[in-house]
């Protein structure tokens, strides 16, 4: 009954109650009712069998089929394959350690073991036996004499199978539609099997989870193990193994009825080839100069080859950029990564005077150093405690060779000085001001008197006027060096 009828739907469920009456009508030998059978979406057929014992001396029963369904659209059925055949009990064979079925490896001893017959009951009171044997399975004689519920085999040393004919009745026995037949119990003559067939040899990079693997038949299991014969279980039931060291792994068959083992295991190479080590790195080179990058590996023999090209273990460059090397040892490959930056050289912007100091602005940032005579550096931007005259100015990268110089012509108008004959600063003393294309200088007291003068020419004061020493005091100045105007003030200390 299709799920989904046309006509009627999923229709009305199916349900038969059969009973056995004896030859009479008059004995209820068996019943039983199939229950709901419900409509599916393809045909499904099943079976429903009921049990049942005669009476006496009768050669035929009634059957009867009641329909238990109600009336109405899918309740009509046909029923066909209906057929009747001797049942009895469920009888198992074994040995005696309980065993349905025992396998032997090739080339072993003759083997004999005892078989015993175990009927379940469930149908037969009483128990009549027959044992019997086949070659193949299919064509099966009686063994003569054997009708005990156990049987001893001779020994054996090739394949054989065995069963049972069980009966209620004495004799049934040969009567094939009245009895029993036992389920098979098989002694099996197992070949040994042939070694694995290796899949290859591993040669494969450290660190790597490759598996090595065999080929075997059907029926047959493979053990992994550290040694041609005997030595350590790594692996069973597996045909493939993931080593990890290198060395010679040995895989031996096993089949999977009688557990006999190849003669020979299959040797298999794994070789875990070195990976090299590096580290990525961050360098930098001075502005104008060059750098040597470094692979940096700890294998000799490997191979290299740089973004730029280039197949050495180093490369010299002179530009800022990321480079990359590939590293290679036979077929394990590694990427180091270099980010070179480039130290850029000091560029001046100003160099100014400040009272006796010499101060340098540079137009770029960096790790410079200050020097008056190339040799001593300082990492202030000024220069102290200079008199005035010309100068060269040496500045570098702290970390770099490259020195940018300038010259400079310092002007210094000294805040005081100190006549008193000790030979120190005795003097108001302009230093190179004779250097200069032009200059004029003037000096006054308080009230505007000139004092001294001077043009285009060096020029230096001991606090006298016609010949007599001024006393202490603040005096005032006017310098003109290239028509650029200074305007000030200094004291005389007596």
């Amino acid at each position: 009954m299709p799920t989904n009828h046309p006509f009627c739907g999923t229709g009305i469920p199916i349900n038969v109650k059969f009973e056995i009456w004896d030859i009479t009508d008059t004995n209820l030998l068996a019943s039983g009712d199939t229950g709901n059978i419900n409509s599916t979406s393809s045909p499904n057929w099943q079976q429903y069998a009921l049990v049942f014992r005669t009476l006496p001396s009768q050669t035929s029963v009634i059957l009867k089929m009641l329909n238990n369904g109600i009336g109405g659209c899918g309740n009509d059925l046909a029923i066909d394959d209906i057929a009747f055949k001797s049942c009895g009990d469920n009888i198992t064979v074994t040995d005696t350690e309980n065993n349905s079925e025992v396998f032997n490896c090739a080339g072993s001893s003759l083997f004999s073991t005892t078989l015993s017959a175990n009927p379940d009951f469930t149908i037969f009171s009483t128990h009549f036996y027959q044992w019997q044997e086949s070659i193949d399975g299919i064509n099966w004689t009686d063994i003569i004499g054997e009708t005990n519920p156990t049987y001893t085999t001779p020994p054996l040393n090739n394949t054989m199978y065995y069963r049972v004919k069980v009966a209620e009745d004495v004799i049934n026995i040969s009567n094939d539609s009245c009895n029993t037949i036992s389920d098979v119990f098989e002694f099996g003559i197992v070949p040994i099997p042939d070694a694995p067939i290796s899949n290859g040899n591993l040669s494969v990079c450290e660190n790597s989870d490759t598996p090595i693997s065999v080929t075997v038949p059907s029926g047959i299991i493979v053990n992994w193990y550290d040694a041609p014969s005997g030595g350590n279980l790594l692996s069973s039931n597996e045909i493939t193994f993931t080593p990890i060291t290198s060395g010679i792994y040995y895989a031996e068959s096993e089949t999977i009825q009688g557990g006999c083992l190849s003669i020979n295991r299959t040797p298999i190479s794994v070789n875990f080839l070195e990976v090299p080590e590096f580290q990525d790195e961050s360098l930098s080179y001075c502005e104008n100069t060059s750098i040597v990058l470094h692979a940096d590996t700890n294998i000799p023999s490997a191979t290299y080859l740089w973004n730029t090209g280039a197949t050495t273990e180093t490369i010299i460059v002179n530009t800022a950029d990321i480079y990359t090397v590939e590293i290679t040892n036979v077929n394990c490959t590694v990427i180091k990564t270099i980010n070179l930056t480039q130290i850029d050289n000091p560029v001046i912007d100003t160099i100014t005077s400040d009272g006796n100091s010499i101060v340098i602005t540079t137009i770029n940032d960096g790790n410079f150093v200050y020097s008056l005579d190339g040799n001593v550096y300082q990492s202030n931007t000024i220069l102290s405690n200079l008199s005035s005259g010309q100068y060269t100015l040496y500045i570098k990268q702290v970390s770099c060779d490259t020195v940018i110089t300038a010259q400079f012509l310092h002007f210094y108008i000294p805040k005081f000085f100190t006549p008193n004959g000790d030979g120190i600063n005795d003097e108001f003393n302009l230093r190179s001001i004779e250097l200069y294309g032009s200059s004029e200088v003037t000096i006054f007291n308080r009230y505007g008197k000139l004092l001294k003068s001077s043009i285009n020419t060096s020029f230096s004061w001991d606090g006298t006027f016609n010949n007599k020493k001024l006393p202490t005091g603040g005096y005032w100045y006017r310098i003109i060096i290239e028509g650029q105007k200074f305007v000030g003030h200094f004291t005389l200390r007596r």
